[in-house]
């Protein structure tokens, strides 16, 4: 069957490098962005957190601070297929209260099998 790509933005600087860290090892498709905001910002107009939420075809947030609940207001916000990998809602600070919460990777098969219509 097809593949799938784990996204995520890429942080650079003035000089268009990588910032320190950029793309973490998950990352299989890096996307270059010059839009300055995230994290509390990530729902800010110039924040590249709408490049992640409206490139992706589902949206699966696992643990993380603010820039994690800003991606998921705009997978929500959007229509985007949204699904939290947790065990529990405070592992996302600020996470809505409509997302979708699960806690086994089954679950997260399950929804993302669902949301692509078993592509």
């Amino acid at each position: 069957g097809k593949g799938f790509e784990v996204i995520g933005e890429r942080a650079d600087g003035p000089a268009y490098r990588p910032a320190p860290g950029y793309p973490n090892a998950h990352v299989e498709l890096a996307v270059f962005s010059h839009l300055p905001l995230s994290g509390a910002q990530g729902t800010e107009p110039m924040s590249r957190n709408h490049l992640n939420v409206l490139s992706s075809d589902v949206v699966i947030a696992l643990a993380g601070s603010e820039g994690t609940a800003s991606e998921v207001r705009l997978a929500l916000l959007y229509g985007k297929p949204l699904v939290c990998w947790l065990d529990d809602r405070a592992e996302i600070p600020g996470l809505p209260g409509d997302a979708l919460v699960v806690p086994t990777l089954e679950a997260v098969q399950a929804f993302v099998r669902e949301a692509l219509g078993a592509r």
